[in-house]
């Protein structure tokens, strides 16, 4: 049976796969998630959704595939990306540039994936001591 740090990796590393897949390939059905209301004429959106797509596909793919000191580089990243993404959240409610009931889910991944990789960082270093 995996290790349940290993578990969480790929947990995490799963969520980042799909999210990134459905903002690289459908950007628009995370912009009605977001409210936009002409998700097809808002080109900045799906330029951005896009990048942030690739991104997280490539680092979701990485905490899959790869092994020794890449992944454990891999691990350690990864509460600073997703703390980071909960902070912008969070932050974008406080100031009301982004409405509670869609802050609110998107605050409950982005902290759900905090604690998965912060998880899977505590076990990767419990295991090297």
């Amino acid at each position: 049976m995996p290790a349940l740090g290993t578990v969480f990796r790929y947990a995490l590393g799963g969520i980042r796969f799909v999210n990134g897949a459905i903002a690289l390939v459908a950007p628009a059905v995370i912009q009605k998630r977001l409210g936009d209301p002409a998700p097809d004429r808002n080109a900045a959106a799906i330029y951005g959704l896009r990048l942030f797509g690739v991104r997280t596909v490539v680092i979701g793919a990485d905490l899959i595939r790869l092994h020794g000191e890449a992944l454990q580089h891999a691990v350690r990243s990864a509460p600073l990306i997703h703390a980071s993404d909960t902070a912008t959240v969070l932050m974008l409610q406080r100031n009301k540039q982004l409405p509670p009931q869609m802050a609110r889910p998107l605050a409950l991944i982005s902290g759900l994936n905090t604690v998965l990789a912060v998880t899977a960082f505590l076990a990767q270093r419990r295991s090297a001591s």
